[in-house]
């Protein structure tokens, strides 16, 4: 997929609009950054951009804004000065989303100077504006620039204002990061290069029902682990205890086995715990072992050496979904042991799909040797899918 990216327009003199995704968590009670990975994944479009002598006009979401209370709760007051922190430059912040305050503050704008603009979740507050795609917002948000950078994959699965509307109104191109999430992601989908394998992890098949449909299509092996891995074991007419499961999609899980023969790897040992606590007492069990009175919560070591091997000459490697609790030092070890053996492949195109997977490998050390890690979790679970995203589309082809 061939789309224009941020290299292909003239950015010198011109008021640059760029759709960031700034959407990171915060503490609860201190209301600090704790991750600012997806504002680090930024900077390259923004300092080139800068560099080019372009007037930088940055906006994003952050949160859910239902309420006046979230409104100064997910203000992006504090991500501005952390952003200025990293870029070594000064950023104008503007808290409003539209009006005469922020056209002038644009129209003040030096070659070279950056502006962020308020939360666009703000413009939910009355009638949902940006998360239903309201035409006049869109299409005011494009008058405010020249042309569009489009850099925010976490919300490109998303119809919004802030990347669909504007994109109606007014060039729209990609910036850096999501050059690269439609290269690997959507490379891991359109044209992988094999042996191509795929592992999922996660608590739940509903939630990933149409992305392992479409990898067994796709990858010469999926390997399935996390609470998931315990609905496919049931389907399979093992006991699995007190285990997580959903019956309702049994049926399904057992028509995906006998379909997809031993494309389909499913764990062999568990760890076992009489409780969800990582208090307490566990063992290490097969999965045909499982006792009554007893939970899964994290695969055990056969598992990780089975998944290790099919890992094995594997050229294009998806990971999407921890292997366990990994919340829970006791039943993080599936999920740190298959990313060293991800990080280890040294002749593969390995990418992670965000979430908790992502987060393991930047808090284990691993995130150099991974190809690429992705800003966006929803948006990879539906590019993995195999769905057009709202947000590529309205990027104009080269």
């Amino acid at each position: 997929m061939a789309k224009k990216t941020v290299k292909d327009v003239e950015l010198k003199g011109r008021k640059i609009l760029v759709r960031v995704d700034f959407n990171v968590p915060m503490d609860k009670n201190t209301e600090e950054i704790t991750d600012d990975n997806r504002i680090v994944q930024a900077l390259p479009t923004i300092k080139y951009i800068v560099e080019q002598g372009g007037k930088v006009i940055l906006f994003s979401h952050l949160g859910k804004v239902k309420s006046e209370e979230d409104k100064v709760k997910n203000s992006l007051k504090k991500v501005s000065i952390r952003l200025s922190e990293l870029l070594g430059k000064e950023i104008t912040f503007i808290d409003v989303t539209r009006g005469e305050k922020l056209e002038k503050a644009i129209n003040a704008l030096n070659d070279g100077d950056c502006l962020l603009f308020e939360n666009t979740r703000f413009e939910d507050i009355d009638g949902k504006k940006e998360s239903k795609n309201d035409p006049d917002l869109g299409k005011y948000w494009a008058s405010l620039g020249d042309v569009f950078v489009n850099d925010a994959f976490g919300t490109a699965h998303r119809n919004h204002a802030s990347n669909v509307g504007i994109a109606s109104n007014i060039e729209c191109v990609s910036g850096f990061l999501m050059e690269k999430e439609i290269e690997f992601i959507g490379g891991a989908v359109d044209n992988p290069v094999h042996p191509y394998v795929a592992i999922l992890g996660g608590a739940k098949v509903s939630d990933k029902i149409a992305v392992i449909e479409n990898l067994l299509n796709k990858a010469d092996k999926v390997l399935v682990g996390g609470g998931m891995m315990y609905t496919f074991l049931k389907a399979k007419g093992l006991k699995i205890g007190k285990s997580l499961v959903e019956d309702d999609r049994l049926e399904f899980a057992k028509a995906l086995i006998e379909k997809a023969g031993d494309k389909l790897v499913l764990p062999i040992d568990t760890l076992a715990a009489k409780s969800f606590s990582n208090d307490s007492p566990f063992r290490v069990v097969d999965v045909n072992e499982i006792a009554e009175d007893e939970i899964g919560l994290d695969i055990g070591p056969k598992s990780v050496e089975l998944f290790t091997k099919e890992l094995q000459g594997a050229k294009t490697v998806v990971w999407n979904g921890p292997m366990g609790v990994f919340e829970m030092e006791n039943f993080a070890n599936g999920t740190k042991d298959v990313c060293e053996s991800i990080a280890n492949l040294n002749e593969a195109i390995t990418i992670i799909g965000g979430g908790d997977s992502a987060a393991a490998a930047i808090q284990l050390g691993y995130a150099d040797r991974f190809t690429h890690i992705s800003t966006g979790g929803g948006a990879s679970l539906e590019y993995l899918e195999g769905k057009e995203l709202p947000g590529v589309v309205a990027i104009a082809d080269k």
